[in-house]
């Protein structure tokens, strides 16, 4: 087993999927990677077990992806015990700046002498001017070190090579440590490996061991050093008769261990690193003047998020009615083929009126946005621009008693509200990664964007024939300005509630943290095209498409199961209408929405189908025909205006949901995720919709 550690954003994970062919998604922002991705490597005939660390810069563990990769490291896979430990460990640094990736490579040569050095990135180290001379690093640390430039697989078979060399016999100690320390810590540290190496019982390194327990253990690695060695060392009493001699408090003694690391880290960067140019590019630090401003930041954002929706809007209406059309005609097809075999009419309802018809909707909605929106927000991700969104909201977090790094999580929440709040985990603090996880459903994912683009584009941004048929520049334009409009309302919305929060439930001072910006690089428009399709939209989609066809089954026996000469589904609808009418809604689609809890994407098939009344969907050749269906059903712009705005602020789906809860490990929590936007949607629905009644509006 071989493990790949290193801080966040070196191509750690790029040097992953070059061993493993994997297409684990390498983004361009530090702390994307919160577990452990596993695969394997076939190199001399032997096969090899890689696992991908999360990226870390330190083995003090202060977060979670931090712990896990201290833990992994220290006490192997999930069951635990040396046998899972890793044979081999791979160190991928970043050659552009050296000095900061030697801290963990010090770090872990005290937990295993057994490592190899990557030193990626070396393309981007030679365009600024930095050269490092690896023989020379190799020397000075006592363990192989390889150069790479994983993006284009160079360094890759060498790397493989040095690695089953180490894999196939373990390394003697070295002699002398990594770090030195002071000479009252290194005191200690005799005094303690004589204990040390008994409690050790060979599972872990001896002086390692010792310099842990004289820093004072943390709760967590107390817990897996406890379970490894069978007793807790440092109940010990030969440990506490040294620590009971110690002059210095346990922080004291962290602080000047990290420093001693720090300062040896920059000793041997300054011995092998050399620079004509600074380190750094100028191309670089111009852009990040223009795009981190607080005059230009912010524009630039927004400009490039309307880019980003227009071309989405624009390029995915016609691609939508070609297939809206063509799976529909199959749809067709598949009912006179039940016909001809003679099956029974119930049947041919439950497969091609419920199931077939919905799954058809769901698809012909969501695959063009997405196959445009992902494509480009991961070009995004992978020019590195990402992370200065981050930078640019962080002061706006800040204030609402939030981390920066939600930023991170809320970018993500676009994709999809899942991933975002398992994004939360890059957040240190409890207090503020629960605030994350409450407040990202507030970002609209990929499942009410297609939504939210269609009602804007039949209400409030031309006729529906222009935007069904590509629409002209400016109706294109407008929708564009309109759903960035209603994203910034979801962004107000998410610094509100997180303030609230702050104040109230999640009482707290704001974390300060250190947010990395990665260097801009030129994206593999081939692999961004093949991530973003096969990883993202095909993934979401199936997702999708696995709920939305059993979905169908269930809402075809609701609109066919008839009582007292009603639909089930027009009971239910009518139950509902008295409290929907209060928030400009009405009982179908209050209805819609809880029945489309398994996947937003199935709203408006449900809404569709309910003021049908016949049973199953019909095609929609285009948003004309669409918004016809809805006016004749009492809808005016006021109803839309409160359905996109409920669509933006309601109970997240229920992959979400399943989601906050194992993440915050609480239902409680969970509860709290679904009542806060749905009580913000509803109370905002219910003041436009009072409002607009007094003005007699609508």
């Amino acid at each position: 087993m071989v493990a790949l550690a290193g801080n966040p954003n070196v191509g750690k994970s790029t040097v992953f999927n070059g061993l493993t062919g994997l297409r684990q998604h390498t983004g361009n922002w530090p702390g994307k990677t919160v577990t452990n991705a596993q695969g394997s490597c076939l190199f001399a005939g032997k096969n090899y077990v890689l696992v991908d660390l999360p990226g870390c810069y330190s083995l003090q563990a202060h977060s979670a992806e931090e712990e896990a990769a201290r833990d992994f490291l220290c006490f192997g896979g999930e069951d635990g015990g040396s046998g899972c430990r890793a044979d081999c460990v791979v160190v991928v640094c970043d050659a552009t700046c050296l000095e900061r990736n030697l801290n963990l490579v010090l770090q872990v040569l005290e937990i295993t002498p057994n490592t190899v050095v990557c030193v990626n990135l070396l393309d981007e180290a030679r365009r600024k001017g930095v050269a490092v001379d690896l023989p020379k690093l190799s020397a000075l640390l006592g363990v192989p070190v390889v150069g790479a430039a994983a993006r284009e697989g160079q360094g890759l078979g060498e790397l493989m090579e040095q690695v089953s060399r180490l894999a196939a016999s373990l390394l003697p100690v070295p002699a002398e440590p990594a770090v030195r320390y002071s000479p009252e810590a290194e005191a200690l540290i005799e005094a303690l490996l004589p204990a040390a190496q008994d409690l050790s019982q060979g599972l872990l390194p001896a002086r390692w061991l010792a310099v842990q327990l004289l820093a004072g253990v943390d709760p967590t690695l107390l817990a897996g050093l406890t379970k490894t060695l069978g007793a807790a060392p440092q109940q010990d009493p030969r440990v506490q008769r040294v620590l009971a001699q110690s002059t210095l408090d346990p922080e004291s003694l962290r602080d000047q261990m990290a420093a001693a690391t720090v300062r040896r880290a920059e000793e041997l960067a300054q011995a092998v690193t050399q620079s004509s140019a600074g380190g750094y590019s100028p191309r670089d630090r111009k852009l990040d003047r223009l795009l981190t401003s607080p005059l230009t930041g912010f524009p630039i954002m927004l400009l490039l998020l309307l880019g980003v929706f227009w071309l989405t809007i624009t390029g995915a209406n016609y691609p939508s009615q070609l297939l809206s059309q063509g799976l529909f005609w199959l749809g067709d097809r598949l009912g006179d083929l039940f016909a001809a075999l003679g099956a029974a009419p119930w049947l041919q309802g439950l497969v091609v009126d419920g199931m077939y018809k919905t799954l058809a909707w769901v698809v012909a909605v969501m695959l063009p946005p997405m196959a445009i929106f992902f494509p480009l927000f991961t070009l995004l991700e992978d020019l590195g621009y990402l992370p200065r969104v981050a930078f640019n909201l962080d002061r706006c977090f800040h204030c609402c008693g939030a981390c920066g790094k939600q930023a991170l999580t809320t970018c993500m929440g676009f994709g999809c509200n899942a991933a975002g709040v398992v994004g939360c985990r890059i957040i240190d603090s409890p207090r503020e990664r629960l605030i994350a996880m409450l407040t990202n459903s507030f970002v609209p994912c990929n499942g009410r964007l297609p939504m939210l683009i269609s009602l804007i584009a039949m209400f409030f941004a031309g006729t529906g024939a222009a935007a069904s048929a590509g629409g002209s520049l400016g109706a294109s334009v407008l929708s564009a300005l309109l759903l960035v409009a209603v994203i910034g309302l979801g962004l107000a919305m998410t610094f509100a509630v997180s303030k609230l929060l702050s104040v109230t439930l999640l009482k707290g001072a704001p974390s300060s943290f250190t947010l990395e910006l990665p260097p801009y690089r030129r994206p593999q428009i081939g692999k961004v095209l093949v991530r973003s399709i096969l990883d993202r939209t095909l993934f979401v989609l199936g997702r999708a498409a696995s709920v939305a066809a059993p979905a169908g089954l269930v809402i075809w026996l609701l609109a066919n199961v008839q009582v007292q000469g009603a639909s089930l589904l027009s009971l239910c609808a009518g139950a509902l209408d008295p409290f929907a009418q209060l928030f400009g809604l009405d009982g179908v689609i209050l209805l819609a929405f809880i029945l489309g809890l398994p996947a937003n994407e199935i709203v408006i098939p449900l809404i569709v189908m309910a003021y049908l009344a016949q049973g199953s969907l019909v095609e929609m050749s285009d948003l004309t025909a669409l918004r016809a269906l809805l006016v004749d059903n009492g809808w005016t712009w006021v109803t839309a205006l409160c359905v996109v705005i409920f669509t933006l602020m309601h109970w997240p789906c229920s992959t979400t949901c399943l989601t906050i809860q194992k993440e915050s490990g609480s239902w409680k929590w969970t509860g709290a995720a679904v009542a806060i936007p749905t009580l913000c949607g509803l109370g905002l629905c219910l003041g436009v919709h009072t409002l607009c009644s007094l003005l007699g509006l609508g």
